[in-house]
């Protein structure tokens, strides 16, 4: 009897079954992203002031950096239309102290036989002024300086006129003048046919330069043709600009023969410069002014950031019956710090958004009153709107595993 009852009860635990363990739920990412914008939801006061700070460090990073960019292409786009093949020569300083050097008069000659030169122009300086009329004083000039100019200089310079005409051989030989478009402003000139006073007589303005980036002393001249101003003005023929035009790829050894081929003898009383460099310079430093700017809307991102920390934190303290319930009901602590971790970025990421469009419209309109094209670099949107999923992410950490480590107890207890 005894081994019948062993052999029962042996084989009635070789038959029961295995205890069953209880799996936590797993949370799809559709459910993630409810729960994670449940808070969001019902709140959207809260919402939309601690995004803002967001938006707003954002908005200026993007601003600042598409701002510099559309001035950086308008002075790209001025290079690739005024060229970077133009050279100018000048007067050097003579080998003594207070030596006038004049280049020769045949300069404009000389300087077009170097090889690989396409077109070249010469501009004399003269010590008359010109004014409105004779009744203004003779030394109220305006900083406005006449020189003579001969007719292939707006060619080489590449500009036009916004009214009238240039200087030709016709009209260059009598008391005719072209005034650059600053020089016009300041007489008071709107439209060719008015006349300006230059040395004793009267002059007929013919025409009113555009702007000339790459020549501003002319901007700010009268300008009289070659043969007028010997004819007229007592001019003696000798040049003190040469402005001449090469083949890209012949523009160094041009530099490099300018000054020997003006004065063989004395070529160091030759200075030869470069226009074009001061708009590479301004073209390549155009970003140093807006790194202050960059780091002040750095600044605000991280003030938007502190102040998305500061909304997780108040909403754990707010929603602790929340999360009491929903550990009661067998949410895992990980799915607590996954759900406030959610909720922080989709702050941030609203927050991102609207400073993008916020600075990509800030852009535009910056561009389009300024007549810049409207340029906004897609590593500036991609990296500014990283970064507030960064920021995002580290400021819901901490109210993630605060809210986590609640005892559901403590929780349920509370309310």
């Amino acid at each position: 009897m005894s081994r019948t009852r062993t052999s029962r009860t042996r084989r009635s635990r070789t038959h029961t079954s295995p205890t069953r363990t209880l799996k936590a739920a797993r949370l799809g990412p559709r459910d993630v992203l409810h729960v994670g914008s449940a808070g969001l939801r019902s709140r959207p006061v809260r919402v939309v002031l601690s995004a803002l700070g967001i938006a707003i460090g954002i908005a200026t990073m993007i601003a600042v950096v598409g701002i510099s960019a559309s001035s950086q292409a308008q002075l790209l786009r001025q290079l690739d239309a005024l060229g970077t093949n133009m050279l100018v020569a000048k007067p050097g300083e003579g080998m003594f102290s207070g030596q006038e050097v004049k280049l020769p008069k045949d300069a404009v000659g000389m300087v077009g036989r170097i090889e690989g030169v396409e077109e070249a122009a010469a501009t004399g300086d003269l010590t008359h002024s010109v004014r409105r009329s004779e009744k203004i004083p003779e030394a109220e000039t305006g900083g406005i300086a006449v020189k003579a100019a001969t007719e292939g200089l707006l060619d080489v310079l590449r500009g036009g006129t916004a009214s009238g005409t240039w200087l030709n051989a016709a009209n260059g030989r009598y008391p005719s003048v072209v005034l650059g478009h600053v020089a016009a402003e300041r007489l008071g000139i709107t439209r060719p046919g008015q006349q300006v006073w230059v040395d004793d007589r009267y002059f007929t303005v013919i025409g009113i330069l555009d702007p000339l980036p790459l020549a501003p002393e002319i901007e700010r001249s009268a300008l009289v043709g070659w043969e007028g101003a010997e004819r007229l003005l007592g001019f003696d023929g000798h040049p003190t600009a040469v402005y001449e035009r090469s083949t890209d790829a012949s523009v160094r050894d041009v530099q490099r023969l300018l000054a020997p081929t003006i004065d063989p003898q004395n070529p160091q009383n030759v200075a030869v410069g470069d226009p074009s460099s001061a708009l590479k310079a301004k073209a390549a430093t155009e970003g140093a002014f807006s790194t202050l700017l960059l780091g002040l809307g750095g600044i605000a991102l991280l003030v938007g950031g502190v102040g998305v920390a500061n909304t997780m934190i108040i909403s754990v303290l707010e929603r602790r019956h929340e999360i009491g319930l929903r550990r009661s009901l067998g949410a895992t602590r990980g799915q607590i710090r996954i759900q406030f971790v959610t909720e922080s970025l989709l702050l941030s990421g609203l927050g991102g958004l609207a400073g993008v469009a916020l600075g990509a419209a800030a852009t535009g309109a910056y561009a389009s009153t300024g007549g810049l094209p409207w340029v906004v670099p897609l590593w500036a949107v991609g990296g500014g709107f990283g970064a507030t999923l960064v920021i995002g992410t580290v400021a819901g950490l901490y109210p993630a595993v605060r809210a986590s480590r609640l005892s559901p107890t403590l929780a349920l207890g509370a309310v």
